[in-house]
């Protein structure tokens, strides 16, 4: 009796069209990995704000299906960023794994998630060593590869003749490809070069050691509130007004608010800034700063932009049950992000431009930065001829 009950029921279902409807249709699952802890949680409370403010555009619905998304707080640390990824894969059985800020990190869970067939998306990370041989048909990568930004700023450096630069960096995987996409395109005298510690606060011995150098520039590589610290102490040191200071992820939406007036002025490369002038961009700006009350980062824009492409991807495909036809979707890239219709190389790392940014003050008395130039149109990285996808 029941059993013709069900198949009466399910009768009305397909009478009325509402087998395969979203209702009963498969949830998409995504979980969201990022620093929400210690000093480093400052960029990962902009990427999580900027990730649920994407969720309200899409109507919380990936695709228009029923989604959740699992957060997690990787403490900035590579063995509970295993642990999440471990209990997102296996325990909540989610179809993407993103976020992710720190390239050690991306690097320790990359091999697990993939292996699993669970799609990887860092919204951040881009190590060289995920870019090239190891690239994998399970990842990609909505940002950029950690070369290219301070390739840009090489370039300019070269370009204008400046001599005589300091590099310094901390001493992990994404500290290493910055300094060295600084050097593929500069290749005038290098005064010095220093690896850091990874979360160091008190930099004087570094500045010292700088100064003794005697640069003719300075460029630095230190996110978050390293940057904070470094350029607190580099003005300190009377060094801001005599040695030029060039960033990458070092003076911007996350560190002006606290270094205010005394980063006004430093060059700093970028693929996004908040005068980008395209309509999601608008969009994304005017409505963040309304909900947040302060003005987004570029960690911000690519959480934001996950979203989008996550979104514009399952729609494209049709839903989530054919993985094939999903990474087919992905790899088509043009989906609408703050940064314009973005493609992507064979690695599935972002092929896009490169700005020259300057941090200002705007007319509302806020800290943030403009694009005075583009140093690279259509910049692909260095590692994409190494991978053998080919699609």
């Amino acid at each position: 009796m029941r059993r013709s009950m069900n198949k009466k029921i399910l009768g009305v279902l397909i009478v009325f069209g509402l087998v395969g409807s979203p209702l009963y249709a498969e949830k998409v699952k995504v979980g969201f990995m990022t620093t929400l802890s210690g000093p480093a949680g400052i960029i990962g409370k902009q990427m999580k704000h900027a990730f649920q403010l994407g969720l309200d555009h899409i109507g919380n619905a990936f695709g228009g299906m029923e989604s959740s998304v699992i957060y997690g707080d990787d403490q900035r640390k590579p063995d509970v960023a295993k642990q999440l990824a471990d209990k997102m894969v296996k325990k909540h059985q989610v179809h993407f794994v993103t976020g992710v800020i720190w390239s050690n990190l991306l690097v320790a869970i990359h091999g697990p998630v993939t292996r699993s067939n669970t799609f990887l998306v860092s919204a951040n990370a881009g190590p060289s060593t995920v870019a090239g041989k190891r690239c994998s048909e399970n990842f990609f990568n909505v940002s950029w590869q950690n070369d290219q930004t301070p390739e840009a700023m090489g370039k300019y450096l070269q370009d204008n003749g400046i001599n005589n630069v300091y590099l310094m960096a901390p001493n992990y995987q994404a500290g290493k490809d910055m300094l060295a996409g600084v050097q593929r395109y500069y290749k005038r005298k290098i005064s010095g070069k220093v690896f850091t510690k990874l979360g160091q606060k008190d930099f004087q011995a570094e500045i010292s050691t700088l100064r003794a150098s005697n640069p003719g520039a300075v460029f630095v590589f230190q996110p978050g509130g390293m940057g904070i610290n470094f350029v607190k102490q580099y003005n300190q040191a009377g060094l801001m007004g005599s040695v030029p200071l060039y960033t990458a992820f070092t003076v911007d939406a996350v560190s002006l608010p606290a270094l205010k007036g005394s980063a006004v002025g430093v060059l700093g490369t970028q693929t996004w800034s908040p005068d980008l002038d395209n309509p999601v961009n608008r969009r994304f700006v005017r409505d963040f700063r309304k909900k947040y009350g302060y003005i987004p980062s570029f960690y911000a824009a690519q959480s934001y932009d996950l979203v989008r492409f996550i979104d514009h991807a399952i729609r494209v495909a049709g839903g989530i049950s054919d993985r094939d036809a999903l990474r087919d979707a992905m790899r088509l890239g043009g989906y609408p992000s703050t940064r314009g219709n973005l493609r992507f190389n064979n690695n599935h790392f972002p092929i896009q431009n490169f700005y020259l940014r300057e941090a200002v003050k705007d007319s509302d008395g806020s800290y943030t930065t403009k694009i005075i130039d583009t140093v690279f149109t259509d910049h692909g990285d260095n590692y994409a001829k190494d991978c053998r996808m080919k699609w």
